[in-house]
């Protein structure tokens, strides 16, 4: 690098190395230095409707392409990211954050300026809570440094850093980084080896075992690995509501979505009756965990992620997810015989009924006759997530939630991250009417960019997860003709879907409608919820009862 590049230009240049091609953001006073030098970079900006909007779209892009980018404003920006960024935290997503500030000239004698919270680097203490890495670039002597280190522990760890530019110091020119040794980030063989050998002995010796794989095979790039695993040895394989599609759905070793109470119930009983179940890069969540509904027994269990290593009730320290995958395809593993589950979750062919009111059910039914491999599933919170659970995913990786953190409104914004990651997979966005009121328009920005998801939103006039645990009128919402949005827009499809026939007019002229984007406007009972939400409710709502 030259030693007159300037701080901002450094930065740039390091994300595209790390493979960014996309910038999403809200641009501000602060930040407008550091956003012209974008406009002029290789990367390209994208200006969304709103910073929420935008911190979606970068979490979603980490998920599918290793690391994503949102830029912001001081504090009336970079706040309205606090929660996106929580949510990258909460389930591994690689997201830089990086938002204008004050310059450091401006703070002198401690001023009033405009988007000042309490002190100037409140916003900055907010986000340490946030991410595995922060730093405001104030010294120009060790800015480059500062970004290496922080840039590597976003791609070491998968979880989100910060990164703050004060405005002055954008167009300073910064010095070379000092060579300094990498961190070790191996594991360390001697434990490695050992508890490869004590996993062998358990999983040659188990009469029924069971993989369990969770959402960080997603994060590592480690879904290659997980199937060669289950072929080499013959364990067939379940997955958790994080991990959905870490394996081609269709396979035949594949026996389901495993979550407690709300999951298959056959699915259920042979993970719970499993004398070695091991649980890699699995998040043990109450979600995942269908509430804590789940029936894991520990002294079964070989339970392995990027944090920890335990072993029936042995723990193993500085062994990596990805070693102890790698040295557990090298042993000398017996081979399996299983019989597949998929009697349990058979094919449902789906004939329309002219005129039969549309459920959530029929739904479903028909989207699982429908999929196509090009399609990646986005399910936000609700009913959308629970009833997709059911949905045979055709390729790995391509089934997108906050299955843990929870956060409505991601899936209308993460469809645009997702498919300027990939412009190949074409997203089907599966959202509900509360989530689409918060996050929705984020259509417009898919408009202005010419990509084409093809949105369902299921509009039955409010919140119908929490109905089942406590009805109440906060609750209902206000029900959108949401077939509109394209009028308003001056682009995309529009549908009111009202019956099974209209549904299948509606998707078959979306399929084939490639040009811009469509949107389902389908109109179900606002007491009318998938059979996995009914399980999941019941589960939460004695939760909630018993305090």
């Amino acid at each position: 690098m030259p030693s007159q590049q300037s701080i901002g230009n450094y930065l740039i240049q390091k994300l595209y190395d790390y493979g960014v091609r996309h910038v999403f953001g809200v641009a501000g006073d602060f930040v407008l230095g550091f956003d012209k030098l974008l406009e002029e970079s290789e990367l390209q900006f994208v200006t969304t409707c709103d910073e929420q909007g935008a911190g979606f779209a970068a979490d979603a892009y980490a998920r599918m392409h290793g690391l994503g980018v949102v830029c912001v404003t001081y504090c009336v920006g970079g706040l309205k990211v606090a929660n996106t960024t929580a949510q990258a935290f909460a389930e591994k997503s690689p997201v830089v954050v990086i938002s204008g500030a004050p310059g450091i000239k401006e703070r002198i004698k401690n001023p009033l300026l405009h988007h000042k919270v309490k002190e100037f680097d409140t916003q900055y203490q907010v986000f340490k809570q946030l991410t595995i890495d922060a730093v405001v670039v104030d010294n120009p002597e060790t800015a480059f440094q500062e970004i290496d280190r922080v840039l590597r522990s976003a791609w070491q760890y998968k979880r989100p850093v910060y990164i703050e530019l004060p405005r002055d110091q954008v167009l300073l020119p910064g010095n070379a980084p000092l060579q300094l040794a990498t961190p070790s980030n191996q594991s360390d063989q001697e434990v490695l080896s050992e508890a490869i050998t004590e996993t062998v002995s358990l999983l040659n010796a188990a009469r029924q075992p069971v993989i369990l794989a969770g959402v960080e095979l997603h994060r590592f790039g480690l879904q290659s690995e997980l199937l060669q695993l289950v072929e080499k040895t013959g364990i067939p394989v379940a997955e958790t509501i994080l991990g959905k599609s870490v394996v081609p759905e269709l396979h035949p070793s594949y026996i389901g979505i495993y979550g407690g109470a709300m999951g298959d119930e056959k699915t259920r009983e042979y993970v719970e009756s499993s004398d070695c179940l091991l649980l890699l890069g699995t998040f043990l969540s109450d979600m995942n965990l269908g509430i804590f509904t789940a029936n894991l027994d520990p002294k079964h269990s070989i339970y392995v992620t990027s944090e920890k290593t335990t072993i029936h009730f042995h723990s193993y320290e500085g062994i990596r997810l990805q070693d102890f995958i790698e040295k557990l395809l090298q042993a000398d593993l017996n081979c399996h015989e299983f019989t597949p589950l998929r009697p349990v979750k058979q094919w449902r062919t789906f004939t329309p009924i002219a005129g039969q009111k549309i459920t959530v059910d029929r739904l479903f039914q028909k989207l699982n006759t429908w999929l196509s491999d090009d399609l990646v599933v986005v399910a936000d919170v609700g009913d959308a997530l629970f009833a997709s659970l059911d949905l045979f995913i055709h390729q790995r990786s391509r089934f997108f939630s906050p299955a843990y953190y929870a956060s409505l409104g991601f899936a209308v914004p993460a469809s645009l991250g997702l498919q300027l990651a990939n412009p190949a997979a074409r997203p089907l966005v599966l959202v509900g009417d509360g989530a689409f009121q918060m996050t929705g328009m984020e259509l417009s920005t898919i408009a202005r960019y010419g990509l084409n998801p093809i949105v369902i939103v299921l509009n039955n006039g409010g919140y119908g997860t929490e109905r089942p645990m406590q009805d109440g009128q906060f609750n209902d919402l206000l029900r959108w003709q949401y077939s509109q949005i394209p009028k308003v827009l001056g682009t995309g499809l529009g549908f009111r879907v009202t019956t099974e026939d209209e549904l299948e007019t509606a998707l078959q002229e979306s399929q084939a409608h490639t040009e811009c984007f469509s949107l389902l406007d389908v109109y179900l009972d606002p007491q009318d919820i998938s059979p996995t939400l009914q399980r999941f409710t019941r589960a939460l709502g004695q939760r909630v009862k018993a305090g």
